[in-house]
């Protein structure tokens, strides 16, 4: 009979803790509802989408 072989699982998340503007939060409980997925996988989703996504402009910020 075969092993079963259980190896550690590499953990590459953190827990960090952000302030939004509640009407912010409201957006993304009801998009959470609308699509089944956790509000935190959207807002992680959308983090990495403005990175891989911004551009940087030298000069004074606006």
């Amino acid at each position: 009979m075969e092993k079963f072989i259980v190896t550690p699982r590499e953990d590459k998340t953190v827990t960090m803790t952000i302030r939004i503007d509640r009407t912010l939060q409201e957006q993304y409980n009801d998009l959470s509802a609308r699509t089944n997925r956790s509000r935190n996988e959207l807002i992680g989703m959308a983090l990495r989408y403005a990175l891989d996504h911004m551009e940087l402009r030298d000069g004074p910020l606006a």
